[in-house]
């Protein structure tokens, strides 16, 4: 860890207790480094503080002004009247510390830093950061930043960042409920400005910078405990603390608060895990859509998606599913928006033959009536045509959603029978249209939900639903990892075990395993095979050999002891050729063992949010398609059937075109067994991998032919494919 990290993590473990309100609530600001003008940085936030109404006492500090505007401004810190509760520094990155010490020295008890120049600027760059990490562990102050665009707390007028947006797209009046994170500015007042547009009311804009003080962690917390914070909106690009933020989203979720997330792209080709076949699979981007989704977090693709989603969850009080009505103006826009619905993952199903009916017979004039509804241009002409036909949809105990497309002109004309609709059902309407509604105020006071695009409207929806039926599991698996934690580390094995005794051990915590047994020579192996029945494999043993077939260490279908005898010692003559530094620890003979497929189960020390399991179907789905699910531990049983259930290729398991169907009540089990096994190894575990485990037919069980364990420090030697074929 360098020395910037390790001053970091100190500073956010002495900081984790410190309450944020000085920073996010203040009663009280000085501005240091602040400016007469409005196009620097020192006078963008002195002037959003007052032109945006902020009724807390200001304290602009330059020597350089007796005063800015009406406000008198002070030669230093020292000669401010009174002690602020925050103090932003507008300032380079060189005056910051000194800065930092006169304002602790007062009092001052959090700042705001906008310089850059840390740890994003090389090695003085970084050796700044430490320093000053350092001495925000030593202070106790609460300092945001740096290299950030600062902070908004846009219910009382607090705002403290630079951000230009805010003139543009000045605050909603009144308290907002939606509470902006990010890491990084530029992303913070994109979805800022394009949520104003839609009307999200904003409650806190945090731009968390550099991270050297405050993490995300920190923030998420504060938000997770604030009345005012109903929905939190996030940016992330890498987090420093993953159990502190598991912590944090699930008290978010616990409160009902709607956690949304926008994660940057890493490439997994960046990883530096290649030990095993598992370690590959389970890319950084993987485990953190692995991790927002274990924490029911939705998960945006784009700034815009992200800010529709945030729109949509202020409508949760209304009821939502999977099977949505459209209903149209155009009976081309109409299967336009059920193509882009289907392909958001929601269903658009035909409407029942009787309620079709009473569409018909209550308003003949229309289009078509099976789903979408097709309303047609007789909007134009018909009083009471659109709640005629939205009433009976809102009533049908088949309709989850209605889906409207209008155009601003026509929705205008029948937003009074919209409205009227929506005030006697609670399910959710979204409504899609062109142009600018006159009647967007009053359709939003009526819970109705207003998009200007089709297309956003369906991608946010199929996000919004699909996340309000897979959320529910987050406590369940929030109950399992305290009790883990609680559970402590088991008897630890020895740092290098041979796939004979890593297989025993996790025997010990119910993985299955075949027939099979250690020889010393070539005699003794077909002894073993003997007794265990062929046909059998054997394979070199040996802890510093995992990839074998790549020094000619595996054989296959072996059918009498002559052949096992041969192949015994073409076995050990070939590795101590290609590895002769290699420990051989003798041969082992397994039975071979058939079944309906092979699954890659495996457990890596993801850097972030610790031990994450990965499991794949085996074979080319692995190789080629990368067909794997991913889940942080703990992992039961329920979890692992959902896993198995959320490969692409699961139909195999289940009895595909006439094969038998595998037992996935043992996979399952086998799958929970290996996550048991590597919590109890605790901290020491580097990775684990079964590949594969052989599932057999339904009510056969299931066999792990291959293992693997890798403890912290230990090289495994090389890519695991199970049999080696």
């Amino acid at each position: 860890m360098t020395l910037a990290a390790q001053a970091t993590s100190t500073a956010h473990a002495a900081l984790s207790s410190l309450p944020l309100s000085s920073l996010l609530e203040p009663a009280s600001i000085a501005i240091i480094g602040a400016s007469r003008d409005t196009s620097r940085i020192g006078g963008v936030a002195l002037d959003h503080l007052r032109r945006l109404g902020y009724r807390g006492a200001v304290y602009p500090v330059n020597p350089r002004y007796a005063e800015i505007g009406e406000l008198p401004c002070y030669p230093d810190i020292e000669s401010v009247p009174r002690t602020p509760d925050v103090a932003v520094l507008a300032l380079g990155a060189e005056d910051v510390l000194p800065q930092l010490r006169r304002c602790h020295a007062v009092g001052i008890r959090a700042a705001i830093l906008y310089a850059s120049g840390f740890a994003e600027a090389g090695e003085a760059g970084v050796a700044r950061q430490a320093e000053l990490s350092a001495f925000a562990r030593d202070s106790g102050m609460a300092i945001a930043g740096p290299n950030c665009m600062g902070l908004a707390n846009l219910t009382t007028r607090a705002v403290t960042a630079f951000a230009t947006t805010f003139r543009a797209f000045p605050p909603q009046d009144g308290p907002g409920r939606v509470s902006l994170l990010t890491q990084s500015g530029n992303v913070c007042a994109i979805v800022y400005a394009t949520g104003r547009q839609m009307d999200v009311g904003f409650h806190q804009f945090i731009n968390t910078g550099n991270e050297a003080c405050l993490d995300y962690a920190d923030y998420l917390d504060y938000l997770a405990g604030d009345a005012q914070t109903g929905i939190v909106v996030g940016y992330v690009e890498g987090l420093r603390d993953g159990p502190r933020f598991i912590d944090a989203a699930a008290r978010l979720r616990a409160a009902g608060k709607p956690l949304i997330l926008l994660k940057a792209g890493e490439s997994e080709a960046g990883s530096s895990a290649t030990q095993s076949h598992t370690a590959v699979l389970a890319g950084n981007q993987a485990i953190y859509r692995a991790a927002f989704a274990q924490l029911g977090a939705m998960q945006a693709r784009d700034p815009a998606h992200l800010t529709d989603l945030a729109y949509l969850a202020g409508f949760h009080q209304r009821s939502a599913g999977g099977r949505v009505v459209v209903a149209s103006v155009s009976g081309a826009m109409g299967a336009l928006s059920a193509d882009l619905l289907s392909a958001a993952g929601l269903a658009v199903p035909p409407l029942d033959p009787a309620l079709q009916q009473r569409l018909q017979a209550a308003v003949p004039e229309i289009g078509g009536v099976a789903n979408p509804v097709d309303m047609t241009g007789n909007l134009f002409n018909r009083e009471g045509l659109a709640y005629a036909v939205l009433d009976h949809l809102a009533a049908d105990p088949g309709t989850d959603v209605i889906f409207l497309y209008a155009t601003a002109y026509l929705l205008d004309r029948v937003a009074g029978e919209l409205i009227d609709v929506a005030g006697k059902t609670s399910r959710l309407i979204v409504v899609a249209t062109t142009g600018e509604p006159a009647s967007r105020e009053r359709l939003a006071a009526a819970g109705i939900a207003l998009f200007p695009d089709v297309a956003r409207a369906a991608q946010a929806l199929g996000t919004y639903v699909g996340w309000l039926g897979t959320a529910a599991p987050t406590a369940r698996w929030m109950a399992l990892r305290a009790q883990s934690a609680a559970g402590g580390a088991g008897d630890v094995p020895d740092a290098s075990l041979d796939e004979y005794q890593a297989k025993q051990w996790l025997a010990g915590f119910g993985v299955p395993i075949g027939a099979e047994a250690v020889a010393a020579t070539p005699d003794d192996a077909a002894m073993a095979a003997e007794r265990i029945g062929y046909p059998v494999a054997v394979k070199v043993l040996s802890p510093d050999i995992a990839h074998k077939t790549e020094v000619g260490g595996v054989r296959l279908g072996l059918a009498d002891a002559q052949q096992v005898r041969a192949a015994a010692a073409e076995i050990v003559a070939s590795a101590s050729r290609a590895m002769p530094q290699a420990r051989q620890r003798g041969l082992l003979v397994q039975q071979m063992t058939n079944g309906v497929c092979e699954l890659i189960v495996g457990v890596t020390r993801d850097p972030v949010f610790g031990p994450a399991m990965t499991v794949g179907l085996g074979g080319i789905f692995t190789e080629i398609f990368h067909d794997v699910t991913h889940r942080l531990l703990p992992v039961d049983r329920e979890m692992a059937r959902e896993m198995l259930s959320g490969l692409r290729g699961y139909r195999l398991m289940t009895g595909f075109r006439g094969k038998p169907a595998a037992d996935i009540d043992a996979a399952a089990a086998a799958i929970a067994a290996l996550s048991d096994a590597a919590l109890a190894l605790g901290d020491q575990l580097g990775e684990m991998e079964v590949n594969p485990l052989m599932v057999r037919a339904a009510g056969q069980g299931a066999v792990a032919l291959d293992a693997l364990i890798v403890m912290n420090g230990q090289a495994s030697g090389g890519e695991r494919h199970g049999w080696e074929h």
